[in-house]
């Protein structure tokens, strides 16, 4: 089955139970966003509200909230998709198993757009204030669009095959936008509508774009495609949907997907606007910022046009199942994108960007009396060198020749491994004043940070302790100590996992691009304690009975809380010809910074509603 446009998606799914119409009154402001997070986390199907109070139009929640019902929507063109990808590898594959590729010339062929003079999207039009005005958090800044495809061409080779479609947020609405003809566009750092923009500028032309939203349940899914620079996201978008994707071409304008439910035209401002605050994936607000503005021309929808929405926030979400499904799709590619790199896993609980572990081979001097990392340097600067994974923060990776069967997945045996073999004197190595995610707020200034290459390669360097000593050194020990604890002091040390301590730190004041005083006194009395030699790794939070509660939450507080190159302090720290290292533990201060922005929370009364909505009776029983 290939759907080509949402409603016999729609049709489909419930055909199947996968989809349940829920006729109750919802409201898109919070409401309806706090239901979809709920259902995400229930597994529960996919639900088409009919009565959106004060909007004409019916909003579709959970359509890819479960890995199951992803892999259905693409049932019949992921096998020769996924042949697609194999033959990349492997060309002469198709010669040994051919009845294994018998779908991949017709996914070829499909890729192709194919040109048309018309289609449903044209019918009507609307104004961007009769489009439902979702809003996920209390804070967000306005009504967002939040599966959008945004769509534009390179105004250097204009045509479809170098054409972008992302996923770049859209707010509809705010105090800052002239009402119905301007909307925020925010694109972070490191995405393709960048070049195109800068090509446009550089001509001197108005950028155009086209936001598509709903239409082939593919073309959502090629939005969030990490796919190679060069490689156009519509040429894989015709490959899932199993057919040629169907684009109006109109004199002087782009072209507009002829199946979209909906699709707002516009041209990029010559100004730029405050955009946020939002409620992001990270699991915090994205503040406010100045990012480019739509000046909108058009807002067009299909007759029967259904609005898809998601919710995103602290992982995992219904974006994790993207991410777990493109994971799954593209694996078996990563040796041949990163040469000497076997598996690498963007942790979604830790925010993907922030900490990407990795597994690569060490081959550089196989003669060596002792392997240490070297080759494993090189892959992950490679990794942070190109594609999506030039925005993690963090690179943890690890040599397959010490541990075979070692997974990115087993988060316990892969720290506990890197820790038992790291020489902290020289396998850290540090990227600093570079860019970093937009929505990373740990760095020094939007879009500025640093980055970690953490390498362990060898054998065993210590026996790591299940066990804390009586008598650790944490608090202060001199008056000059007592002056920069002064606003607190460091105690609650829990052991977290095998050589990893969790404490509590006084809250902390210092300014952005600075050094904490008071890490530096810890981290200098831990360097005269002894029976450290088990515990190399030490981690500053403001609650440690929360992050010490489970793996999501240690992975969260830590990597999304953190900047390497200014929250690192070590016991016996040095730097040596610009490398720094330590000889003790390493402290990482994973406390919510004074500069941070302030984390995701809930509206107790629009829980309460939802909760009745839920209560036996209601019209989301059995489903939340």
């Amino acid at each position: 089955m290939t759907y080509r446009n949402l409603s016999a998606c729609v049709a489909d799914l419930e055909r199947h139970k996968h989809l349940v119409r829920i006729d109750a009154e919802v409201d898109a402001n919070l409401e309806i966003a706090a239901i979809q997070r709920r259902a995400y986390r229930a597994g529960a199907p996919a639900m088409l509200f009919t009565r959106v109070k004060g909007c004409r139009f019916p909003m579709l929640a959970n359509l890819f909230g479960t890995m199951e019902r992803t892999k259905f929507i693409f049932r019949d063109t992921l096998r020769a998709v996924e042949g697609i990808f194999r033959l990349k590898l492997d060309p002469f594959d198709a010669f040994r198993h051919p009845l294994r590729y018998t779908g991949v010339p017709r996914a070829l062929w499909s890729m192709l757009p194919k040109s048309v003079a018309d289609g449903p999207v044209l019918r009507h039009r609307c104004a961007i204030s009769d489009l439902p005005r979702l809003i996920s958090w209390p804070m967000d800044g306005g009504g967002y669009v939040t599966l959008p495809q945004v769509y534009t061409e390179s105004p250097d080779a204009p045509g479809p095959m170098q054409s972008n479609i992302g996923m770049y947020r859209v707010q509809l609405d705010g105090p800052d936008y002239e009402k119905d003809r301007e909307v925020g566009l925010h694109y972070q750092i490191h995405r393709g509508i960048g070049y195109h923009h800068a090509q446009a500028l550089r001509r001197g032309e108005p950028l155009k774009v086209n936001i598509f939203v709903g239409g082939p349940p593919a073309m959502t899914l090629a939005a969030v495609m990490p796919l190679p620079e060069g490689l156009a996201e519509i040429l894989f978008a015709g490959a899932m949907a199993g057919f040629r994707i169907p684009m109006i071409r109109r004199p002087g304008g782009l072209p507009i997907l002829a199946e979209a439910d909906f699709c707002i035209s516009g041209t990029i401002a010559p100004y730029q606007k405050p955009e946020g605050p939002f409620g992001d994936h990270l699991g915090y607000y994205s503040l406010a910022h100045d990012f480019p503005v739509l000046r909108v021309d058009a807002v067009h929808h299909r007759p029967d046009a259904i609005w898809p929405f998601t919710t995103v926030g602290r992982p995992p979400q219904e974006d994790t199942v993207f991410g777990d499904f493109i994971h799954q799709l593209t694996a078996a590619l990563v040796p041949q994108v990163f040469a000497g790199v076997r598996e690498i896993h963007a942790v979604d609980a830790a925010g993907v960007h922030p900490l990407l572990l990795a597994i690569g081979s060490e081959r550089y001097v196989p003669y060596a009396g002792e392997r240490q990392p070297q080759e494993l340097i090189t892959c992950g600067m490679a990794l942070l060198g190109s594609t999506q994974t030039s925005l993690s923060k963090y690179v943890l990776i690890m040599a397959h020749e010490d541990a075979p069967s070692m997974s990115t997945h087993d988060f316990p045996g892969f720290f506990t491994h890197m820790l038992e073999r790291t020489d902290f004197t020289r396998d850290l190595h540090f990227v600093t004043r570079t860019t970093i995610d937009t929505l990373d707020y740990t760095g020094i200034s939007l879009n500025q940070g640093s980055k970690l290459v953490w390498a362990a390669a060898g054998p065993r360097k210590r026996e790591l302790a299940d066990t804390l000593p009586g008598d650790l050194p944490l608090d202060a020990r001199s008056d000059d100590d007592q002056a920069v604890t002064s606003g607190g002091s460091f105690g609650d040390p829990r052991l977290f996992g095998r050589g990893i301590v969790v404490l509590r730190g006084p809250k902390h004041t210092a300014k952005r691009d600075e050094h904490d005083p008071a890490m530096h006194a810890l981290a200098a009395r831990l360097a005269h304690a002894h029976g450290l030699d088990g515990l190399p790794l030490f981690v500053v939070v403001d609650d440690p009975a929360f992050t010490a509660a489970n793996w999501d939450n240690f992975l969260w507080v830590v990597f999304t809380r953190s900047d390497p190159a200014t929250d690192m302090y070590g016991a016996g720290e040095f730097t040596h010809c610009k490398h720094w290292g330590c000889t003790g533990p390493l402290v990482i201060d994973a406390r919510l910074k004074s500069f941070h922005a302030p984390a995701l929370e809930t509206d107790p009364d629009v829980e309460r509603r939802v909760d009745a909505l839920a209560a036996p009776g209601g019209p989301l029983h059995g489903y939340l």
